[in-house]
């Protein structure tokens, strides 16, 4: 071979192992992905996505195509839209989470399929599903994403909801979003620590600018439980406060509310704690309440402040029933996140909870965050007391509004349901209403309309700024209430909900079977219903 050739040869065996090598590094350190914008990353598949992945949660398949099915009937509209990101926790193990989890995207799917048929307003919703990994451990690169989008002409995102767990790394999330400029309305957030604080004077103390919570903080739930209770008449109560000492934003405000309630009856024994190892995982916390169960049974106590998660309230009530001390019934009372305890309970649960004469040993009543019967049964009662003090019924004029609004809603709602099932739109199960999930989040998505189709400028084909949509929180009341499924949504200079009821609810074992969910009442947090349309009170007032 002449000594040209043998160089060409040379060099190109060289580069050919050169884009050899070449080919492997970038093989080898591209993302595993598991889907469109989506990255695997120690087994969890984080990202954002809108494309009807459903993050290997088979739960969501259904109802996450057909968000994807209505983010293209908008795109083909060739209408200006904008994109709407609902955050949260999309992967579990635990079968009773991933239920979960389908609910709060059955509610997203309802909202936005409203908030984009309303009377034609612009712009539509585009929703698109952001896994921040389990308990928001990937929040920061979910974050990063989403700032891009918020500045891409093409995706315009506008807003983020979602939401439902107070922990540490939520708040990072809130925090590094709002500093941002992308509004946030956290739909199922009921801790107190990511939250502007209103002050005396009608003005705010904004950590969280362009921050919307549409559920009452644990301080107004605990006070509309006290509320509620004192109503009632239960004044002789012994109470004692069971709290989880794990840094956790939701039982760190609920034990704070639930120990300043002033108590009207005899006192009970001081507060105890355990301390359990994450929000999903028991540990020893079953060793623990057998000992905090004997030392209230051995107190006078007849009703518990449980200041905890689900998966420990459930093990709790448990304990507390086996103890079976001198024939007693307890109370335990907890706050929103209790709205999921009969989801976790089997018919074996609800045997234990019961004694061998069938009776209740325990029940357990919380503050939920909406229920399906609220409404007409408060309805039906206050029309009946209405009745007896004029001798006549109430005409349509005299019914209060903070009952009947949410009413209509809630009817909607149903016929949203309805209209699915007619168009052959499978949502993986017909909504669980009962459990306030579907009902909340499709709050926060027609919220979300609401503050859009009011910053919407006179130029059809524009879209409003960050900036405009997150001014509109404050102005969402007065004549410009939402009327939501879990009530008038009114919210104040910080971005919070007014006076918003919450359903008190309780599980009650029964006799035999399955336990009953039953609605009880509504709790106010300022003791007394929302003001005629919805006008916030000045502090003077």
């Amino acid at each position: 071979m002449p000594r040209w050739r043998k160089i060409l040869f040379s060099l190109s065996v060289v580069i050919g192992g050169a884009a050899a090598l070449v080919f492997a590094y970038l093989l080898l350190t591209k993302p595993d992905t598991c889907a469109d914008g989506v990255e695997r990353i120690d087994g969890e598949c984080i990202g954002v996505n809108g494309e009807g992945y459903d993050f290997g949660t088979p739960e969501i398949t259904d109802v996450a195509r057909a968000i994807a099915h209505e983010n293209r009937s908008i795109e083909k509209q060739n209408q200006p839209y904008v994109t709407v990101a609902m955050m949260l926790p999309l992967q579990s193990d635990r079968e009773a989470l991933r239920r979960q989890m389908r609910s709060d995207l059955q509610g997203a799917y309802l909202g936005q399929r409203q908030a984009n048929a309303g009377e034609g307003e612009l712009p539509k919703i585009r929703l698109v599903l952001a896994n921040p990994g389990q308990d928001y451990g990937r929040q920061s690169k979910v974050v990063d994403t989403l700032l891009r989008m918020a500045a891409s002409p093409e995706d315009r995102l506008r807003a983020v909801t979602g939401f439902n767990l107070s922990l540490a790394a939520t708040e990072a999330a809130v925090a590094r979003l709002t500093e941002n400029k992308i509004p946030v309305l956290a739909a199922r957030i009921s801790g107190d620590r990511i939250a502007n604080e209103d002050r005396p004077d009608g003005m705010a103390k904004v950590r969280f600018p362009g921050l919307a919570r549409i559920l009452p903080t644990n301080h107004d739930a605990a006070q509309a439980l006290a509320n509620f209770n004192g109503e009632r008449g239960r004044q002789n109560l012994r109470t004692v406060l069971v709290f989880d000492k794990r840094p956790d934003g939701y039982n760190e405000s609920l034990a704070k509310a639930f120990s300043r309630i002033e108590e009207k009856g005899p006192a009970g024994p001081a507060a105890m704690s355990f301390e359990s190892p994450s929000i999903d995982e028991a540990g020893s916390t079953g060793n623990q309440f057998t000992q905090t169960a004997n030392n209230i049974c051995d107190s006078r106590a007849d009703t518990i402040y449980f200041a905890g998660r689900t998966l420990h309230l459930r093990i709790f009530a448990l304990k507390l029933a086996e103890v079976g001390c001198k024939d007693r019934h307890y109370t335990i009372v907890s706050g929103s996140d209790a709205a999921s305890l009969r989801q976790d309970m089997t018919e074996k649960d609800w045997a234990r909870l019961r004694g061998d004469d069938g009776r209740a040993k325990v029940t357990v009543q919380y503050a939920a965050p909406a229920h399906p019967d609220a409404w007409a049964t408060e309805l039906t009662a206050w029309t009946k007391k209405y009745t007896a003090a004029h001798d006549r019924k109430p005409a349509d004029q005299d019914l209060p509004q903070y009952l009947t609004e949410p009413k209509a809603a809630l009817d909607t709602l149903r016929q949203q349901i309805g209209a699915t099932r007619r168009e052959g739109i499978k949502l993986g199960s017909t909504p669980n209403l009962e459990d306030s999930r579907t009902m909340l989040v499709h709050d926060g998505l027609i919220t979300i309309g609401k503050a859009l189709h009011q910053a919407q400028k006179n130029d059809p084909e524009s879209v409003p700024t960050r900036e405009d949509v997150g001014r509109q929180w404050s102005l969402l009341q007065s004549r410009h209430r939402v009327q939501g499924t879990s009530g008038l949504i009114c919210l104040t200079t910080g971005g919070n909900a007014y006076d918003k009821p919450a359903a008190i609810v309780e599980l009650d074992p029964g006799r035999k079977g399955p336990g009953t969910l039953k609605f009880v009442g509504l709790g106010w947090p300022t003791g007394k219903p929302q003001p005629k349309n919805c006008v916030i009170p000045s502090s003077t007032s």
